[in-house]
């Protein structure tokens, strides 16, 4: 049976976040790992080389087989800022209040968070980590 790829790493997060290149992107990313630690109470760690993630979320795939991911999340890619949040209770709603973003299978994504309604996205925060088992 195959280990899942992205699991904990024990790697710094305020490292990781100082060497995102685009200054845009790292302020956003600090704010975002503030705003997580917030709402979850949770410290950030690394999830794999380039998720901030807090706290953990087990499930079971189709065949049974357990699998492990953080409880929310996000990276700071290139191009923008994606969000792990899952699936949670009023989500469609909060997406047509949030502002610019763009969603694909299981992410958010955000290009900048000047771009978003702050207030919503903090809502969509905290659905999604109480929707999710805990650790």
């Amino acid at each position: 049976m195959a280990a899942n790829k992205t699991r904990p790493t024990g790697a710094d997060v305020r490292d990781f976040i100082a060497r995102v290149g685009n200054e845009t992107r790292r302020k956003d990313a600090r704010a975002v790992t503030e705003l997580m630690e917030a709402v979850s109470g949770a410290k950030p760690q690394m999830w794999g080389p380039s998720i901030v993630g807090f706290g953990t979320h087990r499930y079971s795939y189709a065949d049974g087989r357990p699998g492990e991911i953080c409880r929310i999340g996000f990276a700071p890619r290139a191009q923008s800022l994606v969000f792990y949040l899952g699936d949670f209770k009023g989500r469609a709603a909060l997406l047509r209040k949030l502002g610019k973003h763009r969603t694909g299978r299981g992410c958010l994504y955000v290009n900048k968070l000047a771009d978003v309604d702050l207030d919503v996205l903090e809502t969509m925060l905290s659905r999604a980590w109480e929707s999710r088992q805990s650790d």
